[in-house]
């Protein structure tokens, strides 16, 4: 007993000198990142091996092959999506009856909870993922990859006690790892986390992002690697006469990443509300995804082997326009009826069919366009990646990494931006904050706003203020609070409810008791309806404030009840406000003083 006292007091100040030293050092800081980035690249590898695994044991599919780009399964098996939807919605169901509760993922917990997430829900979210894809759901893995390494980063955070930003920090470190690992790719991985989990560039996330992201791209090529890197036949120098054509593939990459996500919010909409219950939908999804099927393959799962064959051989402009529709479709039905994942590398492949069908468009109004459909491909790839899932230079990286061809990358880059602007201008959504949204949530990007709700009127306010009586006379209220005594005081009827404020400099006007007759205190309230409630954040409250123009107001329980639990002014909301701005700005940019 007492050896495992020592022990368990050894271990204590080892983790205490851990956070002394990652607190007080970016080097500790990246180091801690360098062994997330590998655990989470060995982890991303050993999840897309069982999705791999369940492919060759439902489909038949080598190992080395891919479902989405298979010729031939067997006609038995067009029924395992619908039949393993069935088994996926019983464990929905079950789940929400044992733990009915919203699962965050790492946008949300950095944007709100200072990159704390749950690992029992990662789990279950990666597990949920794994198994949407293995039985052919046409999603990606990347949603469970992401998960898992974010909430291993949010773990070993919380196992030291960091700061909220290195909290989110290491989330960062997490996800780029695990992006890294997918593709083969650690800068398209860093800049992941940067543009979409991080919400901000700073050297003091620079080291730790960048570190993970390459000792996860290290594991995974040491061990076999994730997925077959692309194979990209000769690309044809870019010319200036085809930047118009490249930059309205970005244009209509924008306008058809808007129609994707309305159309998955769309059909999910419609499953919510059929009378189907929960564990039915995965099924009704599973059904039409196996006769989707049936039609081509690539419908199924995420679609890497499908990208492949679409970059390395030419199809007829019909079948592109075919398999964009169905395959889009597919992911709409699968993410609606209940299959778990995500967009990613669905819109990378459809983006890939969108610029094959705009360059061979173009080829067929203007045959002398001499439009490279592979550049086309690739910039369509990362344009409508961008649309849907946001991060214009992490799809341009992408695209760098995989060519390696920089005159390519700055027309990517270009159409990238374009869809972006489009995207916010029509739309204001990526993929995962239109999910939130639909669920009630307002965020919109990673951006650190959890400290603003937590910053509420409940934690800022004055508690015990002074109240008076609605019926005290105007005589004892002035004898009560003489000038200079008080500035505003708060008045409650006889149920003991807010009624509103009498300013005291008021009450002693010269006139204010020939004015008012037998009006009494009632004929000085102002602010009736003008209140604040505990729950309310500052920015809230600071609206409020500006709205009245006043430079107090009562706290009350709620309005139904209306008791009084304290006084907020503006000059302290303002200050709070002030001083928590300026302690999330000095730890995005790296001061810990």
């Amino acid at each position: 007993m007492a050896q495992r006292i020592a022990e368990a007091a050894e271990a204590s100040r080892l983790r205490e000198w851990i956070r002394s030293r990652v607190r007080g050092s970016e080097i500790y800081l990246t180091l801690l990142a360098m062994l997330i980035g590998a655990t989470t690249g060995v982890l991303v590898l050993a999840m897309s091996l069982l999705a791999k695994a369940m492919h060759l044991g439902l489909y038949g599919v080598d190992l080395e092959a891919s479902l989405s780009a298979t010729t031939y399964i067997p006609p038995p098996s067009y029924a395992v999506p619908a039949v393993g939807g069935l088994l996926l919605g019983l464990a929905i169901y079950a789940l929400g009856r044992w733990r009915n509760r919203l699962i965050v993922d790492p946008i949300e917990a950095n944007a709100l909870h200072g990159g704390r997430m749950s690992v029992r829900d990662s789990i279950v979210v990666a597990l949920q993922t794994i198994f949407s894809n293995g039985i052919g759901g046409s999603v990606g893995l990347e949603a469970a990859y992401t998960q898992v390494g974010g909430a291993l980063g949010s773990r070993v955070g919380t196992a030291f006690r960091l700061r909220r930003q290195d909290m989110r920090t290491l989330v960062g470190c997490g996800t780029a790892a695990a992006i890294a690992a997918a593709f083969n790719a650690p800068i398209t991985g860093a800049f992941y986390a940067f543009e979409l989990i991080i919400g901000s560039y700073a050297i003091a996330t620079m080291a730790p992002v960048f570190t993970a992201a390459v000792a996860a791209h290290l594991i995974t090529g040491l061990l076999g690697g994730v997925n077959v890197p692309l194979e990209i036949g000769a690309i044809a120098d870019i010319r200036i006469a085809d930047y118009p054509c490249f930059l309205g593939i970005g244009f209509a990459c924008g306008l058809i990443g808007i129609g994707v996500m309305r159309l998955v919010g769309f059909i999910e909409m419609l499953f919510q509300r059929s009378p189907l219950p929960v564990f039915v939908r995965p099924v009704i999804g599973g059904l039409i995804l196996g006769l989707l099927a049936l039609a081509t393959r690539q419908v199924l799962s995420g679609g890497h082997g499908a990208l492949h064959v679409e970059l390395k051989y030419g199809m007829p402009l019909g079948i592109l326009a075919v398999t964009f529709g169905l395959k889009a479709l597919a992911s709409a039905v699968s993410l609606g009826s209940g299959f778990r994942g995500g967009l990613f590398f669905a819109s990378l492949f459809l983006g890939a069919l969108l610029g094959k069908i705009a360059a061979q468009s173009v080829l067929v109004l203007w045959p002398g366009a001499g439009l490279d459909p592979l550049a086309s491909a690739l910039i369509g790839m990362s344009a409508l990646a961008v649309a849907i899932v946001g991060g214009p230079l992490t799809m341009t990286f992408l695209v760098l990494e995989t060519t390696g061809d920089l005159s390519l990358t700055g027309v990517a880059l270009a159409a990238s931006i374009i869809a972006s602007m489009t995207v916010r201008e029509l739309f204001g959504y990526s993929f995962s904050t239109w999910r939130l949204h639909l669920r009630g949530e307002t965020i919109r990007s990673a951006h650190d706003v959890g400290w603003i709700r937590s910053l509420t009127v409940g934690r800022m306010m004055r508690a015990g203020a002074r109240t008076v009586r609605s019926d005290l006379t105007l005589a004892e209220f002035q004898r009560q609070f003489p000038l200079g005594s008080a500035t505003r005081v708060i008045v409650i009827d006889d149920a003991g409810r807010y009624a509103g404020v009498v300013m005291v400099a008021e009450a002693h006007a010269p006139d204010v008791g020939s004015r008012l007759k037998d009006e009494g205190l009632a004929g000085l309230l102002v602010l009736n309806d003008v209140v604040l409630t505990p729950d309310l954040n500052v920015k809230q409250a600071i609206a409020i404030f500006e709205r009245s123009e006043s430079e107090a107001l009562a706290v009350i329980d709620s309005p139904k009840t209306g008791n009084v639990l304290g006084i907020l002014t503006e000059a302290h909301a303002l200050r709070r406000y002030t001083e928590e701005m300026d302690q999330a700005r000095r730890g995005a940019i790296g001061e810990t003083g």
